[in-house]
């Protein structure tokens, strides 16, 4: 078998053949399985080529049938998918560069396809910029300024990769340098490791001892594409998917200052030397010294106890206040996993998610929960299957049913009721008061202006039975630009509302941003780390939410499913109108 095709090299596969048979126009429900196996990948716990090879049944995984059980085994043993092959020889590849753009789903894509031939970004621009473009459905003057802007942003975008994606990549290299001789510590570090949601390179720190074989391993990892440079401390290569990877090695007497060094970000690395040239210290990544003495060792600690100061958690390394609340003592102790006690938005089988009712509370359970919403969609969408009327109250019933069953979980009532361009809540008050938790969410009129949209949200906030805002900017990151939205005026009527946010676990969204869910802390709104779990697998992302709340500042207090279930009830009805 091909060790070096990872789950997520699988997932990427599924991906482009999504894209491409979306643009296709084939059939959406195999569309929406390979969307679905792509998501189970990437949340397995064990590579998929390790299943394989211990003989195990895939298609006991959730979404993975016999078919994509034998494309999966095609792809770890020969490393390519004949299908997606043939589907290149229809649909050009290239032209899964054009979804990457703000507003350009499969139709309008498969529309400049066919109607012009367009084929990819440079062709897209030029026919942009010669007008070309006018008079093609959907092609108004607002949205070809919107795609030429984009495609700008876009140079900038392509450098970068969603963290998520990049996890999987450093854990199993750091797992591949462990193996090297004489290797002691390492440690990934740079935007990686302060959480930031996107990376642009992997800057791995190495202690070793002597006779080390680290940078001739680091250089044979399967999956290095590229070496682009290679020394005795630091080597750099570029990995299949492009993205870069640097690894350092230093002394262990030096480690803490490197980590420091290579952790925070250009800001407060700035203020950092600074504060340590105001002490008559010298600070780099070799130590702190002051008249040739190193008074750092190999704890990171130890660099900032060098300026009075205690240790800062990575993920606040960003120059934004993290330096006078250590100086004053006010570093918050910032929310954990292991603080969360359940989560408040998860979809089933019954709507666009791939588990059933029991599967999805015993997975909760599994996780380390103690409950969970279930929040299946309403109708309004009808790509996602929604529930109507009818099918939410069985599901009520069900839910009532599984409650007697079940331990150690308790399963609550909700809804995630879509917020439609008047603000209006698609569904009935009078359903929505049977429910504990009725999210409201945008899914669509994504393009509002900020006086429209921020209306909506206002509008939104009026509706009595609502008590959290689910992904409140709507951004898909590096697919989608966050609404247009008043967001000083909207977090101020959140607040007096008294009504809680979302911060969204899924990679691609982390939505509240960090910068938004430091704010709403500061007004008092409570917030909810929720991992919109669309199947079994995907509690474990709830780490991902959990890091994006630290950067946020967000302690246990500030978030909601930190409490026990009797308390959070409480603030359940609270938080209604």
């Amino acid at each position: 078998m091909a060790a070096a095709v990872s789950n997520e090299d699988i997932a990427a596969a599924f991906e482009e053949m999504a894209d491409l048979l979306d643009i296709a126009g084939d059939n959406p429900f195999k569309i929406r399985a390979y969307r679905n196996a792509a998501r189970t990948l990437r949340n397995l716990p064990r590579e998929a080529a390790d299943l394989l090879q211990a003989g195990e049944d895939l298609t006991r995984l959730p979404g993975i049938g016999k078919e994509l059980a034998a494309k999966i085994r095609e792809l770890v043993e020969t490393g390519q998918l004949g299908a997606l092959q043939r589907l290149h020889r229809r649909v050009p590849e290239t032209l899964e560069q054009l979804l990457q753009i703000p507003g350009l789903g499969p139709r309008r894509v498969a529309t400049l396809w066919h109607a012009l031939g367009i084929r990819d970004l440079r062709q897209l621009e030029r026919a942009a910029r010669a007008g070309r473009l006018d008079g093609l459905p959907g092609f108004g003057p607002k949205t070809v300024q919107r795609i030429l802007d984009a495609i700008r942003e876009q140079r900038i975008k392509d450098r970068r990769f969603l963290r998520h994606d990049a996890a999987r990549h450093a854990e199993d290299l750091c797992r591949w340098l462990q193996g090297a001789e004489g290797v002691e510590r390492v440690v990934v570090a740079g935007s990686f490791r302060r959480g930031r949601d996107t990376v642009g390179d992997l800057d791995i720190l190495v202690t070793v001892r002597d006779g080390t074989d680290v940078m001739d391993r680091f250089t044979r990892w399967p999956r290095v594409a590229e070496v682009a440079s290679r020394g005795i401390t630091r080597s750099t290569v570029y990995l299949r998917n492009g993205l870069q990877v640097d690894l350092r090695v230093v002394a262990p007497e030096q480690f803490g200052a490197a980590l420091a060094y290579f952790t925070g970000s250009r800001a407060h690395s700035i203020r950092l030397r600074r504060m340590a040239q105001e002490r008559g210290l010298k600070i780099n990544e070799y130590g702190v010294f002051r008249d040739g003495e190193n008074l750092a060792d190999e704890r990171e600690e130890s660099v900032y106890a060098s300026l009075g100061l205690p240790w800062i958690p990575p993920e606040l390394r960003e120059n934004r206040g993290e330096f006078e609340a250590a100086r004053e003592g006010r570093l918050p102790r910032l929310v954990t996993r292991a603080d969360l006690r359940g989560d408040l938005h998860c979809h089933t089988g019954a709507s666009d998610g791939h588990g059933s009712l029991r599967e999805m509370a015993e997975a909760a359970r599994a996780a380390g929960l103690e409950y969970l919403a279930i929040t299946d969609h309403s109708p309004h969408i009808g790509v996602v299957h929604g529930l109507d009327e009818d099918r939410l109250l069985r599901q009520l019933d069900e839910i009532d049913r599984l409650n007697d069953e079940l331990e150690g979980i308790t399963l609550l009532k909700g809804m995630e009721v879509d917020i439609l361009e008047d603000g209006r809540l698609d569904m009935p008050a009078a359903v929505l008061e049977r429910l504990e938790v009725v999210i409201g969410a945008v899914h669509s009129h994504f393009r509002l202006g900020r006086k429209r949209q921020t209306a909506r949200l206002l509008r939104a906030l009026e509706h009595p039975q609502l008590n959290l805002i689910a992904h409140p900017s709507a951004r898909l990151i590096q697919r989608r630009d966050p609404i247009d939205l008043d967001w000083p005026r909207f977090l101020e009527a959140v607040a007096a509302r008294g009504c809680l946010l979302e911060l969204n676990s899924q990679p691609l969204r982390l939505d509240l941003d960090d910068l938004h869910a430091r704010q709403a802390k500061e007004l008092g709104i409570g917030i909810a780390i929720d991992s919109d779990a669309h199947g079994p697998a995907d509690f474990a992302l709830l780490g991902e939410g959990v890091l994006q709340a630290r950067r946020g500042w967000l302690e246990p207090a500030d978030v909601v499913n930190t409490l026990p279930l009797d308390r959070l009830r409480k603030r359940l009805r609270q938080a209604r109108g």
